[in-house]
């Protein structure tokens, strides 16, 4: 029953981070910009966030979730105003493909801390894996053990694919000049302040 849980937790992580949305965005384009590591890195940052909202939902805990989704509001206008900005730096960022590994390695800890705080702007993620576990679970409740095993589940679902994600563009990036990547920056900048004024426009 517990190994079932866990693979099944597997695929609900590769579903949820499959979707091609602004972290998938920013996990290409950091990809081409800078190299595997960093947009692994940057997909570990929403693989622990969703493993953070995953924990209070399969655990349980009912006032950690009221007290995130009361912060729903900020959160998502905090998020969109972070996501802008992420925007706008697009836009006007280097043309420039493969830095030096020194700047790689700095480059790491910001992507995954920025990516991380992007994803945990959303509490309401919280509800849809309350959801999720128990559509999985059944009327069983789950034990420590269970919960535990499918919150693992879902992160190293999600890993799986931002995994697979940056190794499949990294191959690409070798065709990729600086010209064209001058105007994917520009496109994903576009498209990320859109995903601001949609989340801003959602809140208001």
């Amino acid at each position: 029953m517990e190994t079932g849980l866990f693979f099944k937790a597997m695929l609900i992580g590769l579903s949820i981070a499959a979707p091609v949305g602004p972290i998938g965005l920013l996990c290409i384009q950091r990809t081409l910009a800078h190299g595997m590591r960093t947009g692994f890195v940057s997909g570990m940052g929403a693989a622990c966030a969703d493993a953070v909202y995953g924990a209070i939902g399969a655990f349980g805990m009912v006032a950690v979730t009221d007290y995130f989704v009361s912060l729903s509001t900020p959160l998502a206008i905090g998020g969109a105003l972070f996501l802008g900005w992420m925007g706008v730096k697009l836009l006007l960022a280097s043309s420039q493909a493969g830095q030096a590994a020194s700047v790689s390695q700095q480059r790491s800890g910001k992507a995954f801390v920025s990516v991380f705080a992007l994803t945990l702007a959303n509490p309401m993620t919280i509800i849809s894996f309350i959801a999720v576990f128990a559509t999985v679970a059944g009327p069983k409740v789950l034990d420590t053990a269970a919960a535990g095993l499918m919150v693992l589940g879902v992160f190293l679902g999600s890993a799986i694919w931002w995994l697979m994600l940056s190794a499949g563009v990294a191959l690409l990036s070798r065709q990729v000049g600086p010209d064209l990547l001058g105007t994917i920056n520009r496109v994903g900048g576009l498209l990320l302040l859109g995903f601001a004024l949609w989340q801003l426009w959602q809140v208001f």
